[in-house]
């Protein structure tokens, strides 16, 4: 794992940017704050909060904005030869210096390349959960695609589906056709969009089994530079997709954010209302299995990630 993709320049002359304050703030989302970093760059700040069912919550949780960070940096790095990316730098002290934002940003910074964003998400799923188990119960199918009877939670598809959303910027995304995407972006770009999707998980699927760990779905975005698909936003994380370990006589381990759902879940709380306060023994769970998948994905823990790429 390295901290800049080698598809993209970083003139020296142009780091360290400046005072996070001084930069203008474009978006702030569930999870990142977006700025303008100029020369067609953008500052993605990735924070520990935590979101479900599109609720963001009071309470915070240790490490995780680092853990989403660095481990888009190490996806980013090892799907270069699938598709292009955003990433230009991540270590703090490249992009700060020796601003006194740094200490408290540490891992949290990646500085990218601005691309016209694709609204759309891409999701792929490879194994029947989350809300595609919900759906298979009621309907039989999950978004457009007919399953056949009696799968259980947890099988895999023969082969992966590609379920594109809508990106709602409020509310909640909506399941789209294949056709629907289609028309309504350039004539092919569907198509490809797909196809580097599936690729993309397929990769990823194949590189976490060999360390024990599922990769159950995941979803994607994209955007265009030039006309060319960059990947953008995170990359296989434990926030963008579904984790799972064997265990022994017990249903697969969550090393996601689907430990949270389940838990809210568990207790009657799907996205209604308020939120309800997170008890220190979810937070203290959700950041240690946070940690566990980085190891998992990526060999090393985030302390060592931090280190070197930080």
């Amino acid at each position: 794992m390295t901290s800049s993709a080698a598809t993209c320049d970083s003139p020296d002359s142009l780091l360290p940017i400046a005072h996070i304050a001084d930069l203008p703030l474009i978006a702030t989302g569930k999870v990142r704050e977006i700025y303008d970093a100029g020369s067609g760059r953008l500052l993605l700040v990735t924070s520990e909060r935590v979101s479900a069912f599109d609720v963001v919550f009071k309470e915070t949780i240790p490490a995780k904005g680092q853990v989403l960070n660095l481990a888009s940096a190490h996806w980013f790095e090892k799907t270069q030869h699938i598709v292009p990316n955003h990433m230009l730098e991540t270590r703090t002290a490249r992009i700060l210096g020796d601003s006194p934002d740094a200490a408290s940003h540490h891992g949290r910074l990646l500085l990218a390349r601005r691309a016209e964003a694709v609204q759309f998400e891409c999701v792929v799923r490879g194994h029947l959960d989350g809300s595609g188990w919900r759906d298979y119960q009621r309907t039989g199918a999950i978004a457009e695609h007919s399953l056949p009877a009696g799968m259980a939670r947890y099988d895999r598809f023969p082969e992966p589906l590609f379920t594109p959303t809508t990106k709602a910027h409020t509310g909640h995304d909506e399941s789209v056709t294949f056709d629907q995407m289609a028309r309504a972006l350039p004539d092919g770009l569907a198509e490809r969009l797909r196809q580097v999707s599936l690729d993309l998980y397929n990769f990823g699927y194949r590189e976490v089994a060999t360390r024990g760990i599922t990769l159950e779905d995941t979803k994607f975005e994209f955007g265009l530079i030039d006309g060319e698909i960059i990947l953008i936003d995170e990359a296989l994380t434990p926030d963008s997709s579904r984790y799972r370990m064997a265990q022994a006589d017990a249903e697969p381990l969550a090393l996601d954010k689907q430990y949270l759902r389940d838990a809210l879940e568990s207790h009657g709380y799907m996205g209604e209302g308020p939120p309800p306060p997170l008890p220190g023994e979810i937070v203290a769970e959700l950041s240690r299995r946070y940690r566990q998948v980085f190891r998992l994905i990526t060999g090393h823990t985030l302390d060592e990630a931090l280190a070197q790429w930080g």
